[in-house]
Parts: C-alpha cells; sequence; structure tokens
C-alpha cells in the first residue's frame, strides 16, 4: 500500500516537472506567435491576449519592405554548403582514423582534434578573426570553412567510436571481392552509419542556422552578406523598436528549423543511441 501511494506520488511530481518544463518552453513561442499577427497600438494594449484577427500586415512588410530575402539566402547558402562539406569531411577523416587508430600518427591527429571539445569557444574567437582577416576571408567562404573545421571536434569524436564498434571482417569481404578502399568506404561503411550522418547533419543544421557568435564577428562589414539571426540582431534599430515586426521575423526564422527538428528528432535519438552503444 505504502508502495503504491509512493509510486503514485512519484508520477505526479514528474508529471508536474514535466508541465512546468513544457509551459516554459512553449510560452515564449506562443507569445511570439500571436504578437505577430499584431498590430504595434494592438500589442501594447494587452501584450498577452489573443491577437484581434488574422493581421497579416506585419508579414507583408517584412517581405516587401526589407531585405528579409537576402538575409534567409544568405542563410541557407552558408548552411546547406556548410552541411556538403561536414558530409563529406567528418565521415572520411573518422574513417581513417578509425581503421587506423593503433597508428601514432592517426592517433595522434584524433586526440588533437578532440582537444577541441575542451577548448570553451569564447578562447579562440579573437585569434580566430584575427587570422581570417589577415586571409581577407571575412566573408561567407570563410565563414563555411570554419563551420567545417569546428564540426570537426564533435563529429569526429561521435564518429571513430562509431565506426570502430563496426565489424571489420565485412569491409575484408568486401576487399576480398575486389573492392579498393574508396569503394568499401562509399558502399559498405557509409551506409552502416547513416544514423550517425543524419544526427551529425541535423544537430549542425540547427547550430550553423541560429548561430550569432560567428556571423557577427565574420560578417559584420556590409549588411549585404548577413545572416538572418544578424538581421535580427539590428532588427530595432531598422524598424525603431517595433518588437511586432521583430516577432515577426523570429518566428519565420524558427520555422525551417523546428520542423527539421521534428521530422529529425528520432534520428537523433537513434544516432546517439548507436553511438554510445557502438563506443
Amino acid at each position: 500500500m505504502k508502495q503504491g501511494k509512493a509510486e503514485l506520488g512519484w508520477r505526479i511530481l514528474r508529471n508536474a516537472v514535466l508541465f512546468g518544463g513544457l509551459v516554459l518552453i512553449l510560452f515564449p513561442l506562443y507569445l511570439v506567435l500571436i504578437n505577430s499577427f499584431k498590430s504595434l497600438e494592438e500589442a501594447g494594449r494587452n501584450f498577452f491576449a489573443l491577437p484581434s484577427g488574422l493581421n497579416l500586415d506585419n508579414y507583408k512588410e517584412l517581405f516587401t519592405n526589407s531585405n528579409y530575402w537576402i538575409f534567409l539566402k544568405n542563410s541557407f547558402k552558408i548552411t546547406v554548403i556548410s552541411l556538403i562539406l561536414i558530409l563529406i569531411l567528418v565521415p572520411s577523416v573518422s574513417y581513417a582514423i578509425a581503421r587506423n587508430f593503433e597508428r601514432p600518427y592517426y592517433k595522434g591527429i584524433y586526440y588533437y582534434l578532440l582537444m577541441g571539445l575542451f577548448i570553451p569557444s569564447q578562447v579562440i574567437l579573437l585569434p580566430v578573426t584575427k587570422m581570417m582577416s589577415k586571409l581577407n576571408m571575412l566573408n561567407h567562404e570563410g565563414l563555411i570553412i570554419l563551420y567545417a573545421a569546428f564540426s570537426l571536434t564533435q563529429g569526429v569524436f561521435l564518429f571513430v567510436n562509431y565506426i570502430r564498434g563496426l565489424p571489420y571482417e565485412i569491409e575484408e569481404s568486401a576487399q576480398i571481392d575486389g573492392c579498393s578502399v574508396f569503394q568499401t568506404y562509399t558502399k559498405i561503411v557509409l551506409p552502416l552509419v547513416k544514423p550517425m550522418i543524419s544526427t551529425l547533419l541535423i544537430m549542425d543544421a540547427l547550430w550553423i542556422w541560429n548561430d550569432f557568435m560567428l556571423p557577427l564577428l565574420i560578417l559584420n562589414r556590409t549588411q549585404d552578406i548577413w545572416t538572418l539571426p544578424l538581421f535580427q540582431y539590428n532588427f530595432k534599430t531598422e524598424y525603431s523598436f517595433n518588437y511586432t515586426m521583430a516577432f515577426t521575423a523570429y518566428l519565420l526564422a524558427m520555422l525551417p528549423m523546428l520542423i527539421i527538428y521534428c521530422m529529425g528528432q528520432k534520428y537523433i535519438i537513434k544516432g546517439l543511441t548507436a553511438g554510445s552503444v557502438k563506443g
């Protein structure tokens, strides 16, 4: 009897904590959504109330009277090209390290890349910015290279442990059948690491799309090369603190990543679970 009461009390406490967390997460999203459909005067009268009607003036003004489409294109370009580079670099580097891990050279590279996980990003921002300035790469191309480089640390850590857990006999059989190392990698290894690839791409897509600090340092020379986070950061100056317009911009910037995350959440969980088992 006492055990049943204790279990019931634990379930009530757990559900209350989960509900409180859900409210904390969804309430700001609720405010952003409802105020994007209000005029500035209506939002000033009652910030928390539902809009009186479906007012799309903020969306129309954002699409017609700003450079929103330019910033959207910049964010999309940087995110997609960075993910392509990450998809090429991280699995291939990890495969080379995992299958030659007993050699000091490859083990040294692995631990060298792993050191990046323990260095706070704030420590390297100033040196990185100075280096990119001297190389004349304060542009989209420079930012893409930085994203690909920074992704190697966490990506190699996840992939090396996963690949080392794969049975090497499958690769040996492919090589006996006449496959080269490249064919073995593309036809055997890559299909086996698809869960990890999905996890890495989704997590990095969320990071790159929403990142503010690196674009602020690398792309803040001219407005034409801004990304959406930089556009939102400078929004209050351009629109004289029109926060309903700002909420509209925030909502539209969040939607693509919310959709991608909801669609890919199972792959993230599957990939991280598989990585922990294989490691």
